[in-house]
């Protein structure tokens, strides 16, 4: 078999199918095998105590309930694959730069290889900031009104939910530079038409930033909308830059 960027030459498209179903076969793998390590990191470190943390002042009870009596099961089921993923990451990450790498230049490949490290930074910042800052005020908002007429029964199935996909949006949105720095990369955008089209990306992030957080204006302005836009000006930086070098730069040989 042919493989895609050697000096045998390039793989046929059914190669490549091939190839990329081995890929996924491999971070399939790692996210089993993570799983069942992330289970023993769930029980063994108390995970689930550490996400119960940012509701515990806002309870009555010292507790949070659940309906079935697989709930608990199940909860550690979902925390163990989440672990899984996320310890698996770096597999998963590992397997897709393996399959495009080598329709690359070398000089992306020494630019793209940082820019993974500097995603990565990113989405622990995004997911820090959700959890000591975001999901606090969150709670406290959503928690105060109508505590005259109603009594608590959160159960941890639905509290499980709203963290995850709290954490995980800020994460992900905090990806912003790294995108933009693979589309530059791509020749997909270039500094002017991100510079020419600031006033769009700040009306989408207010959108993203009210669709993300569940508050009031200003945690919505302070806790979104400040860092998204502060992003995207580094990510403009960050064009220029790319672009800069690669205009300074011959074009090398690919491989």
């Amino acid at each position: 078999m042919k493989y895609f960027g050697t000096t045998t030459g390039e793989m046929p498209f059914l190669d490549h199918l091939e190839e990329l179903r081995w890929r996924i076969l491999w971070s399939l793998l790692a996210i089993g095998v993570f799983t069942i390590v992330g289970y023993f990191v769930v029980t063994r470190l108390n995970v689930l105590s550490l996400l119960i943390e940012p509701i515990t002042p806002f309870l009555d009870n010292s507790r949070l309930g659940y309906l079935s009596p697989t709930d608990p099961f199940f909860v550690t089921l979902k925390l163990s694959l989440v672990v899984g993923i996320l310890l698996a990451g770096p597999i998963i990450i590992f397997q897709l730069w393996a399959f495009l790498s080598p329709a690359l230049h070398s000089s992306e490949k020494r630019a793209i290889i940082p820019s993974l490290y500097f995603g990565l930074v990113l989405f622990m910042a995004g997911v820090a900031m959700a959890y000591y800052i975001a999901l606090p005020v969150t709670l406290q908002f959503t928690m105060g009104f109508q505590t005259e007429s109603l009594e608590q029964a959160i159960v941890i199935g639905e509290y499980l939910s709203v963290v995850t996909r709290l954490l995980l949006a800020f994460g992900i949105v905090f990806e912003l530079p790294v995108v933009i720095l693979l589309l530059t990369f791509l020749g997909l955008v270039t500094p002017e038409f991100l510079a020419s089209k600031r006033r769009h990306a700040i009306a989408l992030i207010t959108v993203v930033s009210a669709l993300i957080t569940p508050g009031d204006v200003i945690t919505i302005t302070l806790m979104m909308m400040a860092p998204l836009a502060l992003l995207y000006e580094i990510s403009i930086t960050l064009s220029k830059f790319v672009v800069r070098r690669r205009t300074a730069e011959p074009e090398p040989a690919r491989g």
